[in-house]
């Protein structure tokens, strides 16, 4: 549908991500929120996700690995804060190779019409945090996951 648009200011602790999609916004949050879906959008194209456990409550707990082609496995995990809804969805984020640098996530989802805005603020606890994060190719993965996201998005509502 459209293009990711992904902003770091310098100096500024955070990233905002915000990208349309053609769907209604409970649709795009079902596929947050829906283990069997998330597995399909989220990450780099050439990783496999698993989920280890997710449960989308306040101060439920989520841990997924991503396994690259040659074998390599991620870890990833961190906690609901709030009931997630249509209207949002806030967690911590921690990259389990490097512990202790967690990230607070928060994702709108804004209905306009036939498309959905998704808005994600990641806010990290230092500049030096973003920067690592943002070197560490994450727009790649962002970029990937937006147009995966639009795929799965798609063949639901196709039927």
């Amino acid at each position: 549908m459209s293009k990711t648009q992904i902003t770091a200011e310098p100096g500024i602790p955070q990233v905002i991500i915000a990208r349309d999609f053609g769907a209604p916004r409970d649709l795009v949050y079902r596929a947050h929120i829906d283990p069997e879906l998330l597995v399909q959008w989220l990450g780099p194209r050439e990783l496999v996700t698993a989920i280890d456990h997710y449960d989308a409550r306040n101060g439920g707990i989520w841990r997924y690995t991503q396994k690259d082609p040659q074998g390599h496995q991620y870890g990833f995990h961190g906690v609901f804060h709030g009931d997630p809804s249509p209207e949002a969805i806030v967690q911590t984020f921690e990259f389990e190779g490097v512990p202790g640098h967690v990230c607070l996530q928060t994702v709108t989802f804004t209905e306009h019409g036939d498309t959905t805005r998704m808005r994600t603020v990641v806010a990290f606890q230092s500049v030096e945090d973003r920067d690592q994060m943002v070197a560490s190719d994450m727009e790649r993965g962002v970029r990937d996951s937006g147009d995966r996201l639009d795929e799965v998005l798609a063949k639901l509502q196709a039927g």
